[in-house]
């Protein structure tokens, strides 16, 4: 009677266990849904950078590193153009600057919306021909991948 109930008893437990194999896995693409859900996709891991700020260790300072050498160089370049002349007025001008994965840059200017006075296309040319032979930007990161990041810089052109 001891070996029927012994094998009744582990014939039972098999049964038993096969419930807990029973669940399904969930598929690829779900998995996939459930990780993209949990991704802030309006941060990045790593600020685009140059190499001359990639020897900074604090993240906040190399970003600031790079944003400073950004506006500095942009600054630079147009101060030895004819827009403070064009446009006397203007002392400021915002730049929205493009960071492509490939670290291509791209620039285009930010007028406010209700500025009807600049020669926009005129002004879009002047930075279009100023704001090249950048050094190389090292794009943003993203989960290790290179991702495009925008982002706006108020750009001096009066020094006085």
């Amino acid at each position: 009677m001891s070996k029927k109930l012994l094998v009744f008893f582990f014939f039972s437990l098999a049964v038993s266990s096969c419930q807990f194999f029973d669940k399904k896995a969930p598929s690829e693409d779900e998995l996939l849904q459930k990780e993209l859900q949990k991704i802030d996709w309006k941060k990045v891991d790593a600020f685009p950078s140059i190499d001359a700020c990639e020897v900074i260790t604090d993240e906040a300072q190399r970003k600031q590193c790079f944003f400073e050498y950004l506006t500095q160089t942009i600054q630079e370049k147009l101060s030895v153009d004819t827009l403070a002349i064009l446009y006397p007025e203007i002392d400021t001008i915002e730049v929205k600057v493009t960071v492509f994965p490939d670290a291509r840059l791209e620039f285009e200017p930010q007028f406010p919306k209700d500025s009807v006075a600049y020669d926009k296309i005129k002004i879009d040319s002047i930075l279009h021909t100023r704001l090249v032979d950048f050094p190389k930007v090292n794009p943003a990161i993203k989960r290790g991948i290179p991702v495009k990041t925008q982002f706006v810089l108020p750009v001096i052109l009066k020094t006085e």
